[in-house]
């Protein structure tokens, strides 16, 4: 009778480790981590190499800045080595024009910010500043 409880204890504590070991999070294969990069607006990404324990990647941001990254091989998240824009130059503009901004110009990307020139929805020519992560305008004068 020992012998049954204790082939039936091992067998189920065998089971219940390999159940466990399904649910364990398994590193994102390289492809997945240029396809995760390109969701969070990197683009040319290119030498992808698996370097103590994270992903290293090369790529141009979206202001078109070239960056080194090291990326979480479990959830796939950047960590570029400078501040980047998920934003690019067109990404702005159509934003600008959705919000009823007209004749943008001079958009610029410095120190985290986009910049533009524009006429809002009044015409009357403001500098605009926004947020580089979610677009929000956060300043104008």
């Amino acid at each position: 009778m020992k012998k049954i409880v204790s082939l039936t204890l091992a067998l189920a504590l065998g089971c219940a480790g390999a159940a466990m070991a399904q649910d364990e999070p398994h590193a994102l294969t390289q492809q997945q981590i240029v396809t995760q990069l390109n969701q969070q607006g990197y683009t040319d990404v290119h030498d992808v190499d698996f370097r103590n324990g994270v992903w290293t990647a090369r790529a141009h941001s979206g202001d078109g800045s070239h960056v080194k990254l090291r990326v979480d091989p479990i959830t796939g998240e950047a960590y570029p080595n400078k501040q980047v824009s998920r934003l690019n130059e067109t990404d702005v503009r159509a934003m600008l024009s959705s919000e009823g901004y007209t004749h943008v110009h001079d958009v610029d990307y410095d120190d985290g910010v986009w910049t533009a020139k524009a006429r809002n929805d009044a015409g009357v020519k403001v500098r605009v500043q926004i947020d580089a992560e979610s677009g929000r305008i956060i300043g104008q004068n």
